[in-house]
């Protein structure tokens, strides 16, 4: 049997809401924070802009419990049922930083529930959240990590790995070439500290995309994750670190991402590298060919009937027991 508990705590006078959910008995058990990917992903790793809630880190949490290990998710707060509320709050506000504030406070109120042995926490990131456990790591802070899980971790700056997305977009609609061209002369001048200004030939869908790294509301934090990887802090880890890209993964590649953190782990003894073979970018299992998938890429992530994938899911639970060996 497992308990879950709701949990509440302030961050600049902002109300952050997380959910834990802890192994019967009297413990005191290892722990895991999760850490959501980019935008609107909440603390089950479901977003707004995917149909589903059938998120993987609930299920991740659910079976941790089982395995004998607490875990803390929470929304960021620009996530979840506040992110309206909070939205004009963080106006300017939002940076790397201000992220990993999120993540210390979320660690703080994770190492001081009873159950929980606050020396063996572990940071469990997906895409963007695995920069912010990076940067806990990497940081002097009151309660360290024991280790740390990085789930689809971008090994090239961001703007590499949103421009290979937008190419697959574009290059399926007739001139997707020429307007790629035009993508990239937007992001050349974004990258320079100056205005997009997008060509307006170019699809609302791309446009849509451009236009949301200049919102106010995502300033500065856009513009210091636009050229910042998993691999300039990686070098850096001195901890145990598991690091998945999945081969069903229509986001983060095995090769374009994953050859670069491997170069930059040459030598690592405490950096693992797993790459399943049929998970997908948050570990639901993919038994689709790829030519599907790249006709639809974001299908079934949190969708009913969804399941984690079994090889990435053992790989962690193995993983994390060796921590506790």
């Amino acid at each position: 049997m497992t308990h879950i508990f709701k949990v509440t705590w302030k961050l600049d006078g902002i109300t952050m809401e997380g959910t834990i959910v802890c192994p019967d008995g009297e413990g005191p058990f290892p722990a895991v924070v999760f850490v959501a990917g980019s935008g609107p992903t909440d603390r089950d790793w479901c977003s707004p802009l995917l149909p589903g809630s059938n998120g993987s880190a609930r299920l991740m949490a659910e079976t941790f419990a089982d395995a004998g290990i607490a875990t803390l998710r929470y929304d960021k707060r620009a996530s979840g049922a506040r992110a309206t509320e909070n939205a004009r709050k963080l106006i300017g506000k939002m940076s790397m930083q201000s992220h990993l504030n999120e993540l210390v406070e979320a660690v703080n109120v994770l190492s001081q529930q009873d159950y929980v042995d606050s020396t063996r926490i572990v940071g469990l990131g997906n895409s963007e959240g695995t920069l912010h456990v990076l940067h806990y790591a990497i940081t002097s802070q009151h309660v360290p990590f024991a280790g740390i899980v990085l789930a689809a971790p971008p090994g090239r700056p961001i703007r590499e790995v949103l421009l290979s997305q937008l190419t697959k977009q574009t290059f399926q609609i007739p001139g997707g070439r020429e307007l790629m061209a035009k993508v990239q002369e937007a992001a050349a001048r974004y990258t320079a500290g100056q205005q997009m200004n997008p060509d307006p030939s170019l699809p609302d869908s791309v446009k849509m995309v451009l236009a949301g790294l200049e919102a106010p509301a995502n300033l500065p934090f856009i513009r210091e994750l636009w050229i910042e990887s998993a691999t300039d802090s990686l070098v850096k880890i001195q901890i145990p670190a598991l690091v998945l890209i999945g081969a069903k993964d229509g986001q983060i590649d095995m090769a374009a991402d994953g050859i670069p953190l491997q170069e930059a782990a040459a030598g690592m003894a405490n950096v693992t590298f797993a790459f399943p073979a049929n998970a997908n970018h948050v570990f639901k299992e993919d038994l689709r060919t790829s030519a599907e998938i790249a006709a639809s890429p974001g299908s079934g992530f949190n969708e009913p009937g969804t399941r984690l994938d079994p090889e990435s899911l053992e790989t962690i639970l193995t993983w994390l027991s060796g921590l506790s060996a």
